[in-house]
């Protein structure tokens, strides 16, 4: 293994490429940026994407990839026979490049075992400085954003890590149907806030709460800055979203339930601001390069903050952020951080990416 940079695009014999991402849904969206890079860095190479079958949807209409192996290797059932699969399936592809994005325990065995087939793959670009890769980084710490763990890797690669927001094709039916919503709502581009107040049902902790954002909302049409609000979110996400709009007025509309995931671009390249919680959806609203906010709690900013220039992330500035609990008997973090200062980010962005407030209440975290 080497972490000396080499220059892979420079090699006429490298022909077919692939990557590997599997999850989770937000990583996988800020590493729709490097798969630009790649593809890039190499124009006339045929490139392979090993995927989640859950998430090929995303890439329907991705003309960057030649290919979508979508293969479950994490299955609890029938896990030695997908790993089988799996293993039959990249040796068949005989690739010259391996770009490894998920690099877990995981994904290093089963490109290991490939190895020891004898019919391994001959460049292994991983985000780690060990075998089995050819090519990584050494030392770098495990707390950062997967998005620069990713890029030292491309780095040491020669390929350059140039992307700043995520990118991802959208198909035409998808952004024909966002606007017979947005029409339907009598509601005009760049008129209205986009609102993603759901979450992951077991990550209920991230949900900065349905008052602060019916109270948001109200002071965004208040100030005249937007026409209306839209929530969006999945079907288990109806009840708060129609609990949200009805606190808000007559101009908010409930989308919660009738979008799907690429929806979600297109209904964010409409809008004029973009507030929301640590979620995918939150990332995927990232490849519109619209303004957003992304309200942090028990999760760091620095790791989970959607990839762009034009994404804020906030959080109280509290002893006990971070710290990734599934329970809390306060929520004190997410109690800290007030519409009227997601409110200020949106209206004049400051220079930083991120954004700590201090706790109006001294004490108020009780670890």
């Amino acid at each position: 293994m080497s972490a000396t940079p080499v220059s892979l695009p420079a090699d006429s014999s490298i022909r077919r490429i692939l990557v590997i991402k599997w999850s989770a849904l937000g990583d996988l969206v800020m590493a729709s940026a490097l798969f630009e890079d790649i593809r890039r860095a190499f124009p006339h190479a045929e490139i392979h994407l090993n995927t989640l079958p859950a998430n090929q949807k995303l890439f329907a209409a991705d003309t960057r990839f030649a290919k979508i192996i979508a293969l479950d290797t994490r299955a609890r059932s029938g896990k030695l026979g997908a790993m089988l699969d799996w293993l039959r399936s990249i040796r068949a592809g005989r690739y010259d490049l391996v770009v490894d994005l998920q690099t877990s325990d995981r994904s290093r065995l089963l490109l290991g075992a490939l190895q020891l087939t004898g019919k391994g793959i001959r460049h292994r670009v991983g985000n780690h400085g060990f075998w089995p890769y050819t090519i990584g980084p050494d030392d770098l710490p495990l707390d950062i954003n997967p998005v620069l763990r990713m890029r030292a890797a491309l780095k040491l690669a020669g390929i350059p890590a140039t992307t700043s927001h995520p990118v991802l094709a959208v198909p035409e039916r998808n952004r024909e149907r966002v606007q017979h919503l947005l029409t339907q709502h009598g509601i005009a581009d760049g008129s209205y806030a986009l609102l993603f107040p759901g979450c992951h049902p077991r990550g209920y902790l991230k949900r900065w709460g349905e008052q602060n954002y019916a109270e948001l909302g109200r002071l965004l049409l208040a100030e005249g800055l937007v026409r209306h609000v839209v929530i969006a979110g999945g079907p288990d996400e109806v009840e708060l979203g129609n609990t949200i709009a009805s606190r808000i007025g007559a101009t908010a509309v409930n989308l919660c339930g009738a979008t799907e995931m690429l929806d979600i671009i297109p209904l964010a390249e409409h809008a004029r601001y973009i507030v929301g919680n640590d979620t995918g959806t939150s990332h995927l609203a990232a490849c519109s390069e619209r303004p957003q906010v992304v309200i942090c709690g028990p999760t760091d900013p620095t790791r989970v903050k959607p990839l762009g220039d034009q994404v804020i992330a906030i959080q109280a500035d509290l002893p006990c952020s971070n710290c990734y609990r599934k329970h809390c008997a306060h929520h004190s973090c997410m109690r800290e951080v007030h519409p009227a200062q997601v409110l200020a980010l949106l209206t004049v962005p400051p220079a930083q990416a991120i954004v700590r407030v201090p706790a109006r209440i001294l004490g108020a975290c009780r670890t």
